[in-house]
């Protein structure tokens, strides 16, 4: 895949309320992600690096022991293996993630 439109990527329904589409390479990935509002990604930890950042509406982002609200234009660099969730708040959401290594179950 060289070129893409993200609303022609394959959409898979990951959570209540949570949408995702994935573009990638060999070695990296990116994700784009639609929330609704109030959905949560619940704590969890993963061995790959991620880098979220905050397309348009709202949520609050703990990573280990800190808690944010991320608005549009801020975003946050999660290290392999520290936990992390995330609540959407009142608006619907979207964000962009970049992976490394690849997430083969995102694909």
């Amino acid at each position: 895949m060289t070129f893409f439109t993200v609303s022609d990527l394959p959409a898979a329904d990951m959570l209540p309320g949570i949408t995702r589409r994935a573009v990638y390479l060999d070695n990296v990935m990116l994700t784009f992600f639609d929330f609704e509002p109030g959905a949560v990604v619940p704590e969890h930890a993963h061995p790959h690096e991620q880098i979220t950042y905050v397309l348009e509406g709202a949520m609050v982002f703990t990573l280990g022991e800190e808690t944010r609200t991320l608005r549009p234009g801020d975003g946050v660099c999660i290290p392999p293996n520290v936990p992390h969730s995330a609540s959407i708040l009142d608006a619907p959401t979207r964000a962009l993630d970049a992976w490394h290594p690849v997430r083969e179950d995102y694909k």
